[in-house]
């Protein structure tokens, strides 16, 4: 089953049509086993991936404030080998950045062959939190949905696989998270201001990610809406849908790794014959 909902953009959609309480029927206990299952299979993609060093991986974090992009990276890569995994957190852009074009922090960071490079925010800020703040023009800003198309498909032209999540959690569930965080000593180091004075934008904000949605879901970088109000089901949608992209070249990933182990054993082989290797 499609737990997350996949955009390829051949149809826009509304966001209010989707529920951030959604979990497809599914209890809480329920989806102990299923997640155990997907997250230890995304474990072994990601090792056939990294040996075979034949397609990389951008995994896009998106969301509000408190919608668990942390908490994805937690939960979701626990089988991951953390050689072959590197998490990106983008910041407000420093003056050396600001003085390039958007993408060029963005650029430096995507990942190589065999690797996994998870963006936690990410190149889309620029249509987000730059719009909703009015930081550029508005020429300015909508110009960046065809430059993020246009930069998505270079690096999928290169062999890296986009995946994007956008992690949908309602303005109610957000707050009583942000509460959480006051109530618990232990996570008030989490705390900003900022967090709620950004509720003001709620709604900019929502239509910004509907428009982004819209506009830069591709059949080749698919946009997913992740049920996020219930943390459990966010990781079990977000691991499903990892196994759902990569599993497609998991076999073209095994060839790539037995081509190179008949080559490698040929050459043994050979060094044997000719006597160069002592046993």
């Amino acid at each position: 089953m499609d737990y997350a909902f996949k955009l390829d953009g051949s149809k826009k959609i509304k966001l209010k049509d989707y529920d951030p309480r959604f979990s497809a029927g599914l209890k809480k206990e329920e989806a102990v086993k299923p997640f155990e299952q997907l997250s230890a299979e995304v474990g072994k993609l990601q090792e056939v991936l990294y040996a075979a060093a034949y397609n990389s991986v951008l995994i896009v974090l998106q969301g509000m404030d408190t919608s668990g992009k942390d908490g994805t990276v937690r939960n979701v890569m626990t089988s991951v080998n953390p050689q072959g995994c590197r998490i990106i957190s983008f910041k407000v852009p420093t003056g050396e950045e600001q003085a390039h074009d958007f993408l060029w922090r963005i650029h430096g960071n995507t990942p190589p062959k065999g690797m996994i490079h998870i963006f936690n925010r990410s190149h889309y800020e620029e249509v987000l939190v730059v719009r909703v703040h009015n930081l550029k023009s508005e020429e300015t800003w909508k110009k960046h949905y065809q430059h993020i198309n246009d930069f998505e498909r270079m690096l999928i032209d290169n062999g890296t696989l986009v995946l994007k999540f956008f992690l949908h959690i309602s303005k109610e569930e957000q707050l009583e998270r942000l509460q959480a965080r006051e109530e618990d000593t232990q996570k008030r180091w989490k705390l900003a201001a900022g967090d709620y004075i950004e509720r003001h934008y709620w709604d900019d904000y929502q239509a910004a990610y509907e428009d982004l949605l819209n506009k830069c879901a591709t059949k080749e970088a698919p946009w997913y809406i992740v049920s996020a109000d219930r943390k459990w089901f966010r990781n079990l949608a977000i691991a499903e849908a990892l196994i759902e992209g990569l599993q497609p070249y998991h076999n073209e990933w095994q060839t790539a790794l037995e081509s190179r182990g008949q080559k490698a054993y040929a050459e043994l082989q050979a060094a044997r014959a000719s006597g160069k290797i002592e046993e």
